[in-house]
Formats: structure tokens, C-alpha cells, sequence
């Protein structure tokens, strides 16, 4: 099947989405199937069904920002996140913010107070830079063709728990070019755990999330979607960390008493 804009703006709305919700989506266009227009129609389809409210994609550029490649320009630099976000983020009215390694574009309602302020954060995903904000906003996730192992809000939980050995002890010296041309030394602590990269275990939370009605199931064109709703994902996810704050160390499943009534605890 080939889909059209209306096809995923009618897939938007079949999952209940509101046009005013405030709205981050991790995505993978390959999973969506063939589209007329392919991603660019996608991104026309999401910016008018979510006209009125906030669109965000992440821009993150963590893979290459590093010592050796230390200026962040947010004019510039590409996504190392898939191929909307790149194409949205170059968008009419889209801001970025400046966050060199977990940077986020926006549009829509209140997208520049949103984005404003992440170079005074030394840290990935600080409670209050754009991550805290979604859970501020009450904003949804969606995960268009992704797991939940791309959920980066995730690292921010563990690190508003103060999770032990989630941040590297020193920082690392980045750069952050603005568009007026001035350079900002932003010194920040990186992602770092001694058995590799964590977030390949974050969809353990999968049951637990879809079970108590935190998240459900959708279609975007051919690709599996999980809504995920944040605050009471956070909350559920902390309520965990509380019990046991290397969770998501290894793959043990989550036991299924610290969710079943529901609420976190």
C-alpha cells in the first residue's frame, strides 16, 4: 500500500490524538512503508494535524560530537538521529535547541520558550532542560517503527534519580556556536555505564506501560507506534529506580507486583 497525507493524518487521529497535544517523536521512515511523497509527506501530515499544538523531534548528536569535533552548531549540524528529524528541523518556523549532544527541534505553540536555555545544562537530559519540560508540558511520545530502547527521556529519569554510574565524573569540553556567530564553551558530562549502553535494556518497561494504560498501540503508515504518555511514565519509571536503582543494568524482567495495581507506588 502507498500511503498519503491523509492516510497518516487519519492514523493521528485513530489514535486519539489531539491536534493541541504537545507531541516528541522518535521515528524510523523505513518502517513506515511507501509513502507518496515519502518523508517529506510524513512531515507535512504531522505539522498540520498538530497545528495547533507542539511538535518535537529529537536532533540528537551525540555520535559525533566529541573532543576531536567539539562545536555543536545548531544551523548546522546534522541529526545522527534518522532522516526527519533532519528534514524537520530545516522546516520554516521549526527553533533547535542548543544542547550539543541531545539537542530537540520544535513547532508550534510556545516552541521557542520551550527550546530556550540548554547551554546552561552540563549534563544529557537535565529536569530542566527540554526533556524535564516534557514532563512539565504533560506532552506524548511516540515511537513511530522504533522500541522503546530509543527512549531517551529514560536517561533523564535516572539522571533526575540521581542513578549512580550513569554520567561520566568528568566533563568533556564542547563548544556551542550561536547564530550570531559567538562561541560558547559548554563543558558537559557525557552518557557513560561500564557494561556499555544501557538503553538497550529500556524496554523492559514495555509491559509494565502498556498494562496499566500508560501507553498503547498505533499504526503510522506500516510501522508499529506506541503513545506513550509522560508523566505517569516518569512517575512509574521512579517509582522503580526507588526500588531498585540499577534496573536497567541487565535484562531481568520487572516484577509484575511493582505495577499490577496500576499506579506507581
Amino acid at each position: 500500500m502507498v500511503y498519503t497525507k491523509d492516510d497518516i493524518k487519519k492514523q493521528l487521529k485513530d489514535m486519539r490524538l489531539r491536534p493541541d497535544d504537545t507531541v516528541l517523536v522518535h521515528s524510523s521512515m523505513k518502517s513506515i512503508g511507501e509513502v507518496e511523497g515519502r518523508a517529506d509527506t510524513v512531515l507535512d501530515a504531522f505539522i498540520e494535524y498538530f497545528s495547533d499544538g507542539l511538535l518535537i523531534f529529537p536532533t540528537h548528536t551525540w555520535r559525533q560530537i566529541n573532543e576531536e569535533h567539539n562545536v555543536f552548531d545548531p544551523m548546522t549540524e546534522p541529526a545522527c538521529v534518522g532522516i526527519l528529524p533532519n528534514l524537520f528541523m530545516k522546516r520554516p518556523g521549526v527553533v533547535r535547541s542548543w544542547h550539543p549532544t541531545h539537542s530537540v527541534a520544535a513547532l508550534g505553540r510556545g516552541a521557542q520558550e520551550y527550546v530556550k536555555g540548554e547551554e546552561q545544562w552540563d549534563t544529557p537530559c537535565p529536569r530542566g532542560g527540554c526533556w524535564g519540560k516534557l514532563y512539565d508540558l504533560a506532552a506524548k511520545i511516540l515511537f513511530v517503527g522504533c522500541t522503546l530502547k530509543t527512549n531517551t527521556i529514560i536517561h533523564g529519569v535516572e539522571e533526575w534519580n540521581g542513578v549512580p554510574n550513569r554520567l561520566t565524573d568528568t566533563h568533556q569540553l564542547l563548544r556551542i556556536r550561536t547564530p550570531d556567530g559567538q562561541v560558547i564553551d559548554r563543558p558537559m558530562r557525557r552518557h557513560h555505564h561500564v557494561s556499555g549502553d544501557i538503553s538497550q535494556n529500556y524496554d523492559k518497561i514495555e509491559d509494565a506501560l502498556l498494562k496499566t494504560g500508560i501507553a498503547r498501540l498505533g499504526r503510522i503508515g506500516d510501522a508499529k507506534t506506541y503513545i506513550c504518555d509522560v508523566r505517569p511514565m516518569v512517575d512509574l519509571v521512579s517509582s522503580f529506580l526507588k526500588r531498585n536503582p540499577d534496573l536497567f543494568a541487565d535484562r531481568t524482567p520487572i516484577p509484575e507486583d511493582w505495577y499490577s495495581a496500576g499506579t506507581p507506588r
